[in-house]
Order: C-alpha cells, then sequence, then structure tokens
C-alpha cells in the first residue's frame, strides 16, 4: 500500500488490546455505535399501535360482514315466508299459517289481522323474523281470497 496516506486506507492494523480507529473519527467508538435502548423502545410502540390499529379494523370488518350476513339471511327469509303465505289456501278464521323451516338461531313469526273495513275476502299478513331472539326484519303484505 505504498503511496496511500494512512486516511485513504479503510482500517488499521489493530494489535490485540488496543481500539481499532476508523478514518474521520476522533476514537473508535463513534462509528462503533448500535441502536440504543430508546430508540428500539420507540420502534416497538410504533410497529405495536399499527398492529393494534390493523387488527381493530380486521376485527371490525369481521364483525360488519357478520351483520350484513343475518339482515341478508333475514330478509331471505322473511320474502319466503311470505309468498309461502301467499301460497296456501285461503282461511278466513286464521289467526296464523304455518311456517318454513329456518336455520339454527332464526325464527319466524306470522300474524295474521282481518282489516277493519269488514272485507272477510282480504287478510292483512305481517311476518317477523328473530335472530337470537332479536327481531331483525318485518315484512306486511295482502292475502286475498281468490
Amino acid at each position: 500500500m505504498k503511496g496511500k496516506s494512512r486516511k485513504d486506507r479503510p482500517f488499521r492494523f489493530c494489535p490485540a488490546g488496543y481500539r481499532l480507529k476508523y478514518p474521520g473519527t476522533s476514537s473508535g467508538t463513534a462509528a462503533q455505535r448500535g441502536i440504543g435502548l430508546v430508540e428500539v423502545l420507540v420502534a416497538v410502540a410504533i410497529l405495536g399501535t399499527a398492529v393494534v390499529a390493523f387488527v381493530s379494523a380486521l376485527s371490525a370488518g369481521s364483525i360488519a360482514a357478520r351483520n350484513h350476513e343475518t339482515v341478508a339471511t333475514a330478509q331471505r327469509l322473511a320474502q319466503s315466508q311470505m309468498e309461502y303465505v301467499k301460497a296456501l289456501p285461503y282461511d278466513p278464521a286464521a289467526t296464523t299459517y304455518p311456517q318454513i323451516t329456518v336455520p339454527a338461531g332464526y325464527k319466524i313469526s306470522v300474524a295474521v289481522a282481518h282489516l277493519p273495513e269488514g272485507d272477510e275476502n282480504i287478510q292483512a299478513v305481517t311476518v317477523t323474523v328473530l335472530y337470537d331472539g332479536e327481531p331483525i326484519t318485518e315484512i306486511e303484505g295482502y292475502k286475498t281470497n281468490r
């Protein structure tokens, strides 16, 4: 390495027990410093906050999807029940009609009322769908004697 100054060489030979000096530093410790405890804690806190936010968003999305699925199933069941009631023979003395088979957790309630005008050939039918005891959807329709 003739012709090069000591500063141009990347490292100096370091015998055992001596510190290695890096070019441009006054001592070997400045260039050898690693990441401190405070920096590590700040990085862990930032990553932890990001993970918590991501998991919360994922959980909220899952809950919203499940609620949407429950409401959509309840609406489908209510419509199917109403069509089933309208397809049954007319019963002028009916207070309810038979119910369709429903998935676990769902329950259907069918109520029949006669119109106050006194026309015995028209019934107001109300179908209510409950999930785990809570009403989800309710539809009303009319059944006529044809």
